[in-house]
């Protein structure tokens, strides 16, 4: 399938957009691509020939979105190529795994406040600042998952999956 130059732009947006978390920007454009790639599942040939890149650099790239499980491989029957696709519950197995880390992370907060103690309180601040952040998202955010999943079931439940 050859994109259209508009399906280019959505996927160099996408890659933007991951670009500016720190990823890639070829990674950010393989999620572009295979959001909206026909069929969903792509080989590394596929994959390099619509983004006019090497196959060192789709390899590269799928090597860092299939652990998290954005991306995933499959592989039709009797054919030995791999193939690439979004997982169908990738984007939620990766925010899942994002909610995780702001565990993490506030307890990392947490040992800093504690390596402060007794330090005058403007020194405190910022550190402090982020710690209430991330107690904040870890208490809210459970509930927030909670409402996205119950939501899914009900659309699922009716038919309306899409």
């Amino acid at each position: 399938m050859t994109p259209t130059e508009r399906e280019l732009d959505f996927v160099d947006e996408v890659a933007a957009s991951f670009e500016r978390e720190g990823m890639p920007l070829i990674t950010g454009r393989v999620i572009g691509w295979l959001l909206i790639s026909d069929p969903p599942e792509q080989s590394a040939a596929d994959l390099a020939a619509v983004l006019g890149v090497s196959r060192s650099s789709i390899s590269t790239a799928t090597r860092m979105l299939t652990p998290g499980g954005l991306v995933e491989r499959v592989r039709r029957r009797g054919d030995r190529v791999e193939l690439f696709r979004i997982a169908p519950d990738g984007w939620s197995r990766m925010l899942a795994a994002r909610y995780a880390r702001a565990t993490e992370f506030r307890a990392v907060l947490e040992h800093g406040l504690d390596a402060l103690t007794g330090a005058p309180a403007a020194r405190r601040e910022r550190l402090a600042h982020v710690h209430e952040l991330y107690l904040f998202l870890e208490a809210e955010l459970p509930a927030l998952w909670e409402r996205w999943e119950a939501g899914r079931a009900q659309q699922h439940d009716a038919g309306g999956d899409r």
